[in-house]
């Protein structure tokens, strides 16, 4: 028994060890100007919490849920932001950053070079995007505690629920990335995107819609990431509806990982 593990093993530690080389190599390559771009990141979900969140909600007042809970409109609009603010981190690095590299700088075609494969790239890849992603959550969170608008403990159980959400468009944007042919393939994902932060919830109940939009509304990953660190943030998860939520996210997570990895493989290794 032991002389059959003891070689996964070995091979899952040089796997995440490559890994983690293709993560420690983007920290190495930092400028001075990328620092600019991780602030613009956090500011652009900080600027529509306090606009419409706390602007708009001293006119809307408290807001009645559908599970009858009364909630304070900002405090129901800010996991919405900070969801929204993971996944804007999580594909910002796993879009246009990650096709750059691919596309134009040919980074991977150098690693392959090395031992490291495919998959370990994208792996690498998405855990320094969660890098940034984590950043973005825990700097949303403090603001969030600070305006009162969660409870510390609420915030601690809601980070993670935050690097979740990051993994899985991180994953999901790296995917999406294999299949684009040209920068002006961005400007479709764009449009989804900004309409997944319209419609996923954020800014109303997904209740509100009509019903032959709600279903669909509801199947977004957004959706499910709002939802899941909503219910943290102001205590009002069902377990069922919690586990459904991070059930949906990993799988979102696994499927994008596996996908990239095979197209990474397919495109880099003719």
């Amino acid at each position: 028994m032991v002389a059959l593990v003891l070689p996964r093993l070995v091979s899952f530690e040089g796997s995440a060890r490559r890994s983690a080389s293709v993560a420690e190599r983007n920290a190495a390559a930092l400028r001075s100007a990328y620092w600019l771009v991780l602030i613009s990141g956090f500011v652009e979900p900080l600027v529509y919490l306090l606009s419409i969140g706390v602007g708009v909600g001293a006119l809307v007042g408290d807001l009645t849920l559908p599970s009858g809970a009364v909630v304070d409109y900002a405090a129901f609009v800010a996991p919405a932001m900070l969801a929204s603010a993971a996944m804007s981190g999580a594909l910002s690095e796993t879009t246009f950053n990650f096709f750059g590299k691919m596309k134009y700088m040919r980074l991977y075609e150098g690693m392959l070079a090395t031992p490291v494969k495919p998959f370990e790239i994208a792996l690498g890849e998405l855990a320094w995007a969660m890098a940034r992603g984590s950043l973005y959550s825990a700097a949303f969170l403090v603001v969030m505690v600070a305006l009162d608008l969660t409870t510390a403990g609420r915030a601690l159980v809601a980070f993670p629920a935050a690097v979740l959400v990051g993994f899985a468009f991180g994953s999901l944007g790296m995917a999406l990335s294999t299949f684009m042919r040209s920068w002006q393939d961005f400007d479709l994902m764009g449009s989804v995107q900004f309409a997944l932060f319209l419609f996923s919830g954020t800014f109303v109940p997904a209740e509100s819609y009509h019903p032959a939009l709600r279903w669909l509304v509801e199947v977004t990953p957004l959706y499910r990431a709002v939802d899941l660190i909503r219910g943290i943030s102001i205590g009002a998860e069902e377990v069922l509806g919690g586990l459904i939520d991070v059930g949906y996210l990993l799988l979102v997570t696994v499927a994008g990982l596996l996908i990239a990895g095979r197209r990474m493989t397919t495109l880099l290794c003719k």
